[in-house]
C-alpha cells in the first residue's frame, strides 16, 4: 500500500468524504424543497461549516506520538491536507450549485470555505482532533444568532454571513485560513 492511501485511511478521509457527500445531498434536498432563495446565506454556510467540522476530525491522526517521531517532514503534508479538505468541501457545494440550486456566489463559497477550514485547523492545534469541530461550530452558532453588524469588529465577528464583497469578511477568512493552516502545519494536532 502506498503512503498516500495509508495516510488517507489513518486520517479517516473516507468517512469524512462520505459525511460531506451525505451533507451535500441533504443540502440539495433542502434547497429543492423550499430554501430561502439565493439571497439567504444560512444554508450554504451551514453546509460549509458541517464540511469543515467533519474533515477536522481526521486532522488529528490515530497516533500522535508516531506523527511526531516519523522520519518524514509532516509540515507540507499537514498543510496540503488542510488545503485539500477545504477545496473538497467548497467544490462539493459548488457542484450542488452547478446542479441548478443557485444559493450563493462562488466568491462567497470560496471565502467561507477557506475561513472555516482554517478555523478547523486552528481548533485541531488548540483542542486536538477529537474536539477540533467545536471551533467552527461555535463561530457558526454566534454568526447565526448575532444581531446584524453595525461596526467593523462586529463585521469581523460575524464574517460568515456577510456578502462576498465585504472587506472585513474577506480579510477575516484569509487570516483564519493562513493562521490555521500555518499553525497546524508547524505544530500539528494537540496531544
Amino acid at each position: 500500500m502506498r503512503w498516500l492511501m495509508l495516510y488517507a485511511r489513518s486520517r479517516q478521509v473516507p468517512a469524512s468524504l462520505a459525511a460531506v457527500v451525505i451533507s451535500a445531498v441533504a443540502l440539495w434536498a433542502l434547497a429543492l424543497n423550499g430554501g430561502e432563495g439565493p439571497g439567504d446565506p444560512r444554508l450554504p454556510v451551514l453546509f460549509l461549516a458541517t464540511g469543515a467540522m467533519v474533515t477536522s476530525i481526521g486532522l488529528g491522526g490515530q497516533d500522535l506520538a508516531l506523527d511526531r517521531t516519523a522520519a518524514i517532514r509532516w509540515a507540507p503534508r499537514r498543510a496540503a491536507h488542510v488545503l485539500l479538505a477545504g477545496a473538497v468541501v467548497a467544490a462539493t457545494l459548488l457542484t450542488v450549485r452547478a446542479m441548478g440550486e443557485d444559493m450563493t456566489t462562488t466568491a462567497f463559497v470560496v471565502r467561507d470555505g477557506a475561513g472555516l477550514t482554517g478555523l478547523a485547523a486552528l481548533g485541531t492545534v488548540l483542542l486536538g482532533g477529537r474536539y477540533a469541530w467545536t471551533v467552527p461550530f461555535a463561530w457558526l452558532s454566534y454568526s447565526i444568532f448575532a444581531p446584524p453588524p453595525t461596526s467593523v469588529p462586529m463585521e469581523v465577528a460575524s464574517w460568515l454571513l456577510l456578502p462576498s464583497g465585504t472587506a472585513a469578511g474577506t480579510w477575516t477568512a484569509l487570516v483564519l485560513m493562513a493562521v490555521g493552516t500555518a499553525a497546524y502545519a508547524v505544530a500539528g494536532p494537540r496531544r
